[in-house]
């Protein structure tokens, strides 16, 4: 069974960087392609970031280009998301998810296994 596990959330200010981690187990981590979603408080999960089973193609959604990186380490089984010039907008529970699909899968339905989560908090 596939596990998703994120860290490295908290609380920072505008304008800090935060770097988040997943880790995967259970499964073959090459055979997927790894996204990242948000969700604020009120509002539905969004699509954040995604990267290919051999981390050559990304896309990342519009509010982010610029300030987020999505990378992936095959060998430790693990994917990030490197957040810089963070603001308040930013603020919301980050989920890990891995698909199947190849594509660069944007949309929640694309993604077989998610993490739990984890809060990250910009104040102004």
């Amino acid at each position: 069974q596939v596990q998703l596990i994120e860290s490295g959330g908290g609380l920072v200010q505008t304008g800090d960087s935060l770097r988040l981690s997943c880790v995967f187990s259970g499964g073959t981590f090459s055979h997927y392609f790894m996204g990242w979603f948000r969700q604020a408080p009120g509002k539905e999960r969004t699509f954040v970031a995604v990267i290919s089973w051999g981390a050559d193609s990304t896309a990342l959604a519009d509010p982010v280009k610029g300030r987020f990186t999505i990378s992936r380490d095959n060998a430790k089984k693990s994917v990030y998301l490197e957040m810089s010039n963070l603001k308040p907008e930013d603020s919301a529970i980050y989920y890990c998810a891995a698909s199947p699909k190849v594509g660069l899968p944007r949309t929640e339905s694309q993604y077989t296994y998610w993490g739990k989560g984890i809060q990250v908090t910009v104040s102004s």
